[in-house]
């Protein structure tokens, strides 16, 4: 009996022991709690009472080299709903159906369903925004919104881009530049309790948004204006595919406008051009965007044909392998190993110099000019000239050359590239490389965003762009402006000229791939004046009907474009000059 009582007072002791160190364990952390981690837990209780909703920052605008706002915001409104506070569900359900045009079944599952936060609609009209507001009701939510508003519509479409419903960049400078466009979102925090209701007589605490800086760009509304005019007027009347056309200053790399007709609506990005094909496909509606959302200018590569015997006469004269008083004959073709290749003028010009050969744009010259630099050499004009190597220009998707592999290149792929087939580049791939030939030999950077202003204008980032000096002397860039410039006095760009004004340029007829298809790219690069280039610009023009010979009908295009834009850039006329002068 009395080791029984022994035994249970022994039990009992230890159950003491034990709830005395459970009691002193939970003071300590009892303690711990209170003392050390009491921010913690405030944070988390005030978490638990809180709804946060954002609050969108304005996105920067995107101004043009005059400070013309072409891309700017609109207010615009999310509406939403919070479970926990509507009071008269049924009538919110009316509301909103009535005033979003909204039908009632999808309204329905998201006001009734149990959730801290609905998003019922984004992107609502201000006004209408403002009258849901105005009915007071409970659990509704309308906060205001930005949504992307470009005030030209469908102008630089393709270098412009567009943002989403997020208000984020999808395509063009829009996206290139998001960094600086978007802005940082803000916060709105409202106090709830237990049930999630909204604490009355409780302030807001409001995170204000930082706005996006403000992108400006060397592009000219007024040019863009000029060269989309001309490019729609030769798409219509030559029944083409597309025209593309960049205006640059050769000088530094500046576009001054960029065209790939037909554009799109910005306002509308998603609404296809034309009547879109019966019975289509989601997949198949979304090839067709992308292929209107597509800029052809730095997106896609074509053989650009005799346009690129600028590079080939440049690389003849810095090499020293011709000069311009060389002696050359043409028949209408070279034999070139096994393969016979012609030129445009099946009878052949007879005898010429390399002056006349480039004026009348003679196949069998360029051959021999290539075949005197030989592969090697012309590969590694190929590279200096930067042909190997993207633009670099500040748009994104650009494309690179598609070029023979110095390996596999053979005389007869030789003889092919001296006049422009056989590979491939980009349009601005060959403006670049034109402007740099014709500059002074600086290879420069095609580019559009000259600077980013922030919201509040105290910070301004100054946009740099690389320069490779030297790519020709400056001999010969004065050469090739000659050559260039007598191809339009009394050559094959003849139809280029303007009466006052010194112009260069080169034309050229490129056929597609296949060739049995019979399918063209008639094409010219102009510069002006041609002994100090302040202005350069290329027009493409896909499959064209009827008439296809760039000198009969892209030469006059930029002429016309040269017409409206050298006076309002403030090139003079040379007749004017000289009146002066005397």
């Amino acid at each position: 009996m009395g080791s029984n009582r022994t035994q249970h007072r022994r039990k009992m002791a230890l159950l003491c022991f034990l709830a005395a160190i459970a009691m002193v364990g939970l003071m300590v952390r009892l303690g711990y709690l209170m003392l050390c981690r009491s921010e913690h837990y405030s944070r988390m209780a005030e978490d638990l009472h809180e709804r946060e909703r954002t609050i969108k920052a304005a996105r920067g605008r995107i101004l043009d080299a005059n400070g013309v706002v072409i891309a700017t915001n609109r207010t615009v409104c999310t509406i939403s709903v919070i479970y926990n506070q509507v009071k008269d569900r049924e009538g919110v359900i009316r509301v909103l159906c009535r005033e979003l045009g909204l039908e009632e079944e999808g309204v329905r599952k998201k006001v009734e369903k149990r959730s801290s936060r609905e998003i019922i609609r984004t992107n609502v009209d201000k006004e209408v925004g403002d009258r849901i507001r105005d009915y007071h009701l409970p659990g509704v939510k309308v906060d205001e919104d930005y949504k992307r508003y470009y005030p030209f519509d469908s102008l630089a479409s393709k270098v412009l881009g567009f943002t989403g419903g997020d208000n984020q960049g999808i395509i063009g400078l829009e996206v290139a530049y998001e960094d600086y466009l978007k802005g940082l979102n803000g916060k709105i925090l409202t106090t709830t309790d237990a049930a999630g209701v909204e604490v009355e007589n409780t302030f807001e605490d409001r995170i204000e948004p930082v706005a996006g800086s403000d992108l400006y760009i060397s592009l000219d509304v007024n040019i863009q204006q000029y060269a989309e005019q001309a490019a729609y007027e030769t798409m219509e009347k030559k029944g083409a595919k597309r025209v593309s056309v960049i205006v640059m200053n050769p000088q530094n790399g500046e576009i001054l406008a960029m065209v790939n007709v037909p554009e799109f609506n910005l306002n509308e990005p998603f609404t296809l051009n034309g009547e879109p094909p019966a019975q289509l496909t989601a997949e198949g509606r979304q090839e067709l965007l992308n292929q209107m959302w597509r800029n052809p200018a730095i997106n896609d590569t074509y053989e650009p044909g005799s346009t690129f015997k600028i590079i080939t006469a440049a690389a003849g004269l810095e090499a020293g392998v011709v000069s311009l008083e060389d002696q050359f004959s043409c028949p209408g073709f070279r034999i070139v190993e096994d393969r016979k290749i012609r030129c445009h003028k099946v009878g052949g010009h007879g005898g010429e110099t390399f002056l006349q050969g480039a004026m009348n744009s003679c196949n069998p010259v360029f051959i021999d000019v290539g075949q005197r630099l030989g592969i090697e050499q012309y590969y590694h004009y190929f590279e200096q000239f930067g042909l190997k190597e993207k633009t670099g220009i500040d748009l994104p998707g650009e494309a690179g050359t598609i070029m023979h592999k110095k390996e596999n290149m053979g005389l007869v792929e030789l003889a092919t590239v001296s006049f422009g087939q056989s590979f491939q580049i980009t349009p601005v791939q060959l403006i670049t490389t034109a402007a740099s030939i014709v500059n002074g030999g600086n290879r420069v950077t095609p580019h559009l965003a000259v600077k980013a202003v922030s919201g509040d204008g105290t910070k301004v980032h100054r946009f740099s762009y690389p320069v490779k000096e030297g790519i020709v002397s400056e001999e010969t860039s004065a050469s090739m402006r000659y050559i260039l410039e007598q191809v339009v006095a009394e050559g094959s760009g003849k139809k280029a000229a303007l009466e006052g004004f010194r112009i260069g340029g080169k034309t050229a007829t490129s056929e597609k791939l296949p060739r049995s298809l019979k399918k063209y790219i008639s094409s010219f690069i102009g510069f002006a004046p041609a002994d100090n280039p302040q202005v350069i610009a290329l027009i493409t023009i896909d499959e064209p009907q009827g008439i296809y010979y760039g000198g009969t009908i892209a030469a006059p295009v930029v002429a016309d474009i040269f017409k409206n834009i050298l006076p309002y850039l403030g090139i003079e006329e040379e007749s004017a000059l000289r009146e002066t002068n005397q």
